[in-house]
């Protein structure tokens, strides 16, 4: 199986477009066409269901691209095996949004300086897709936090898969925002509002806010926002309340008058599957763990 027309199924996929998917890979469209042609004839089925131009995986495309992403991932993690001095090619990075606005830039700026041949691919999400995406090996590391939840007037982790190994690179002060002139809060019963703003599931926060607002038996509604400065313009609003990093909040030259409550200390994980062990990875590891 070609490893070129793995790479441009892959591209298709994701861009559901033919003609965009050549536009990034700098090829003629035709030759695209006739590959993705030439990939279906030998796996004897339809990848793609053509609606004009727009390219939609079947089926038996979606099963096909878990394969592929798993395929290349594999041949990359080789090539990088045979050069173990030079860390280069291609190293696809999850995080958190809040990590990547606060964390990020000062170590992968000296990553670039350092490892000029290094390609490095930034993703955002919520921490439990980045866990799973992961584990299939559609991403080959991600900065995460795991879900804590209260009990007790204690705060547990949940676990991580064991397929997965991790190193601490952060630790971060996790705030309960509430809007400016807000009583003093001391339990979660102290809290007014009965909405969090937060994003959308699987996002550690809003697991960690949740369970510790609904331990004094309230409904908490959640209003999905897509940014953690939409998070503060609805707190400011004075109707939501919200979770983030001291770290985030810092980056504010002006933030809105806010009151904001220490809630616990979180550390933000770098994760990877076990054995996962390439010189790009070892670089960025390197990079994370000296401005930590």
């Amino acid at each position: 199986m070609d490893l070129t027309n793995l790479a441009l199924f892959r591209t298709v996929a994701l861009e559901q477009s033919v003609t965009r998917a050549a536009q990034q890979l700098q090829r003629a469209q035709s030759n695209v066409t006739t590959r993705i042609q030439q990939l279906e004839e030998e796996l004897g089925c339809a990848l793609f269901l053509r609606e004009g131009k727009r390219m939609q995986l079947t089926e038996q495309g979606h099963t096909f691209l878990a394969y592929a992403e798993q395929l290349l991932a594999l041949a990359d993690e080789a090539r990088q095996a045979l050069h173990p001095q030079t860390p280069s090619g291609i190293l696809r990075l999850g995080s958190m949004e809040s990590t990547a606005a606060a964390r990020l830039p000062k170590p992968l700026a000296e990553l670039h300086e350092q490892c000029p041949q290094l390609s490095l691919e930034v993703t955002t999400g919520p921490s439990l897709p980045l866990l799973e995406a992961v584990q299939a090996r559609r991403l080959d590391c991600a900065l995460i936090a795991m879900p804590h939840s209260w009990h007790n007037g204690a705060w547990q982790a949940d676990s991580l898969p064991s397929a997965l190994e991790m190193d601490v690179v952060f630790n971060e002060e996790l705030l309960l925002v509430l809007p400016a002139g807000h009583p003093p809060v001391s339990s979660p019963a102290d809290v007014l509002p009965d909405t969090l703003a937060g994003f959308a599931q699987g996002c550690s926060y809003r697991h960690i806010a949740l369970s510790w607002l609904g331990s004094s038996g309230r409904a908490i509604r959640v209003q999905e926002v897509g940014s953690y400065h939409a998070i503060l313009a609805c707190v400011a609003a004075g109707r939501c309340i919200g979770v983030l990093p001291r770290a985030l909040l810092d980056l504010l030259r002006e933030p809105p008058a806010l009151q904001v409550q220490p809630l616990l200390y979180l550390d933000t994980l770098l994760v990877r599957r076990r054995g996962f062990a390439t010189p790009a990875f070892a670089a960025l590891r390197s990079s994370l763990l000296r401005s930590a």
